[in-house]
Parts: structure tokens; C-alpha cells; sequence
């Protein structure tokens, strides 16, 4: 392999790795003009994978165009490389399984779609909102509102809601049998005082 640092044509093979259950081997190569190393894959010479546009177009599938995309989606977020190749090789995946080697990109779109919002909300919206042509503001918002939106159990009271005004506390019931007194009526064995004599 040619060297994609110094251009020199020799090389030698450090490590050697299967990836994608067997389908592909990586390898580890260190040039022999300038040290430095590089990866190289290989793989089998097999019917390529056909991509079905909106407008019925087809074009071969591309891994760098889609990991282009990713990478930039979750450009400064703290998404390890090796997940956005993880969804790279699930697409390709995908596609091989299939009797007809051909996905549609909305069925792309979709697969790469809900795996980025389990990995980055962030990266999520970028490339929902590319993929999905969002118009205007309006379809941005709605996105995210769909994104936050709460569910089951842990739903979270939305941040506009008022909190419900405590009722004053209630005084304590007065029991039916016991009257309250409005005056208290003299004692009926307490003498009466005598009227002050004349004298």
C-alpha cells in the first residue's frame, strides 16, 4: 500500500483484526520510508450496496459519505468514533442481509436517526434537522418538543405549569352535640347579693 503520509510504496502489516462478525479485517500497517502507521480494510469483492433516493434514484452506498455526515452531526460533542463506525457497519449490515442489496434512504435516514438520539441529543437534532429538511424554525421547535417530551412515570411537570395555590387550612369541625355557649348562665345554687340597705 502506498503511504498516505510520504507516498513511499512499502509497508509492513503490525496487527491484523476481524471486524463486522468476519465480513471485513483490518489492518494495522507501519510504512517503511517514514514509520508512521495507517489502517487499511479489506474486504470481499461482492455486489455493492445500493442506495434508493426520495426521487427513485439509485447510487452506490457510500461509508465515508455517512460517517462524513456523523462525524459532523456530533462535531464537539464527546461521541467516540468507534459508536459512529458502530452505526456505519449496522447500516452496511443491514443492506448485505437483504435479498435485493438495496435500502432506501429514508430507511437509512431512520436506523442512523433513533441510534444517534440513544448516543446525543445534541447530535440528534443536527442531523435530524439535515436530514429531515426542516423549513423553519417552527419544525425545529417541534422536534424538540418530541424530544423532551415526558413520558410514564417520570413525567416532569412542563415549566410553564403554576403550581396549584394551597388551600387555607380548615378549622376543626364542631361536633353536632355539643352546642357551642354564646353566654355562660349563672350558677343556679350561688347566692344572690342583697340590694344595699338605706342606711
Amino acid at each position: 500500500m502506498i503511504c498516505p503520509f510520504c507516498g513511499h510504496p512499502d509497508d509492513r502489516v503490525v496487527d491484523s483484526r476481524e471486524v463486522r462478525a468476519g465480513a471485513e479485517i483490518r489492518r494495522r500497517r507501519e510504512c517503511s520510508g517514514c514509520g508512521r502507521r495507517f489502517t487499511t480494510y479489506e474486504r470481499v469483492d461482492e455486489l455493492p450496496a445500493t442506495v434508493v433516493k426520495r426521487d427513485g434514484r439509485r447510487e452506490l452506498f457510500d461509508r465515508e459519505k455517512l460517517l462524513g455526515g456523523l462525524l459532523k452531526a456530533c462535531e464537539k460533542r464527546p461521541v467516540p468514533q468507534r459508536e459512529l463506525m458502530a452505526i456505519v457497519d449496522a447500516v452496511e449490515s443491514m443492506i448485505a442481509a437483504r435479498e435485493v442489496r438495496e435500502m432506501t434512504s429514508t430507511e437509512i435516514g431512520n436506523t442512523v436517526i433513533e441510534q444517534l438520539r440513544q448516543l446525543d441529543q445534541v447530535a440528534y437534532v443536527r442531523f435530524a434537522s439535515v436530514y429531515r429538511r426542516f423549513e423553519d424554525v417552527h419544525q425545529f421547535l417541534e422536534e424538540l418538543r418530541q424530544l423532551v417530551r415526558p413520558t410514564g412515570a417520570n413525567a416532569v411537570a412542563a415549566p410553564d405549569a403554576r403550581p396549584e395555590t394551597a388551600s387555607p387550612p380548615r378549622s376543626a369541625p364542631v361536633a353536632r352535640d355539643q352546642p357551642r355557649l354564646l353566654f355562660e348562665a349563672p350558677a343556679e345554687d350561688s347566692p344572690e347579693k342583697e340590694p344595699p340597705s338605706g342606711d
